[in-house]
């Protein structure tokens, strides 16, 4: 055994970077919410970056480790605890056996990733470890987690053999922590996230008062929201044309607007294909953002154009090398 489930918490599942390639069979990608804070905790245990770990929603699980263990917690900050001991997120942790995890109130953030060294076990569908709530397949027996389940690991990883036991050594009350952290503030809570978006394919369908709107207005998730889709209230969108559309393909971060005028911004386990007018498209760099906003929040939109759509991602993907070369260069320094 490496990790019983004492309580599940609202939402936990295995994830991993998605389901990709069966979108024409109607297979949706799932994986992440939250993709970066999801590699980060990977790269942290010194896993590969598509490992399977835990994404915990809102209210976090409580869980056994039965065996020493090295974890890591980024994303949301759910108020981690270990033996009753407050620990941080965005760094390595050790865990002694019998060492019992715990999370409290959600301080900041939706989601948060929980990655053990050597990656959760679960048999690959179609290519990924992630879990399909519809369809009950991928993941652990293909839902989320309940009480007095038990998952098992693969062993420590080889890049992350040496902290381990470095750590080890200097485990007080049931763990230790590294004396290093990334910098995972890349989503501040605010009051009021801001967006950025490029125009959809009928944007142009639109009447002029709801093109202001959608970069004027503020709108906010409402309480009918899960991991398929966002859904706003604020003012309605409505087209200056009535005709019907071909359903076409559509992508994390895309914004629709059914006949009531009210958005939908899809995520990770959006539908394949969409026949609602598409009016914006959440920027690739800010579609993170999205897996850490919670109901109730308030966002708007801001325009960009493609080109800095394009150099935003850049940017952050830039950031994201450089992050892993420092991580595995501190894990090879012990």
């Amino acid at each position: 055994m490496s990790i019983k489930v004492i309580r599940p918490g609202l939402l936990t599942t295995f994830q991993d970077l998605g389901r990709y390639g069966y979108q024409k069979y109607g297979v949706i990608v799932s994986g992440a919410m939250d993709i970066i804070s999801y590699k980060l905790a990977n790269m942290l245990v010194g896993n590969q970056e598509d490992d399977a770990a835990l994404e915990a929603t809102l209210i976090g699980p409580e869980l056994k480790i039965e065996r020493d263990m090295l974890l890591a917690i980024t994303g949301a900050n759910l108020s981690p605890k270990i033996n009753g001991e407050a620990v941080p997120l965005w760094k390595p942790l050790f865990v002694k056996k019998n060492s019992i995890l715990t999370f409290g109130a959600c301080k900041q953030g939706c989601r948060c990733y929980i990655s053990f060294s050597g990656g959760l076990i679960a048999e690959e569908v179609l290519g990924s470890r992630s879990t399909y709530l519809r369809a009950e397949f991928g993941g652990y027996r293909g839902r989320a987690l309940k009480k007095d389940d038990i998952l098992f690991t693969n062993g420590t990883s080889r890049n992350a053999a040496s902290i381990f036991q470095d750590l080890r050594k200097k485990e007080k009350a049931g763990y230790a922590e590294a004396s290093w952290h990334i910098r995972g503030g890349f989503f501040q809570k605010r009051n009021q996230q801001i967006l950025r978006v490029i125009k959809g394919q009928h944007f142009s369908m639109f009447d002029e008062k709801a093109k202001k709107d959608l970069f004027e207005k503020t709108f906010k998730i409402d309480s009918h929201s899960d991991r398929m889709g966002y859904r706003l209230s604020g003012p309605q969108l409505q087209t200056s044309v009535s005709k019907e559309l071909l359903s076409e393909a559509v992508t994390h971060g895309t914004i629709q607007v059914p006949r009531d005028g009210r958005p939908i911004i899809l995520l990770s386990d959006r539908q394949t294909t969409g026949g609602y007018p598409r009016i914006a498209h959440v920027a690739s760099a800010d579609v993170p953002l999205l897996g850490q906003l919670k109901p109730g929040e308030s966002i708007s939109f801001q325009e960009i154009t493609l080109m800095e759509a394009e150099r935003l991602l850049i940017e952050r993907e830039n950031w994201l090398d450089e992050v892993k070369i420092g991580i595995q260069l501190k894990l090879e320094s012990y």
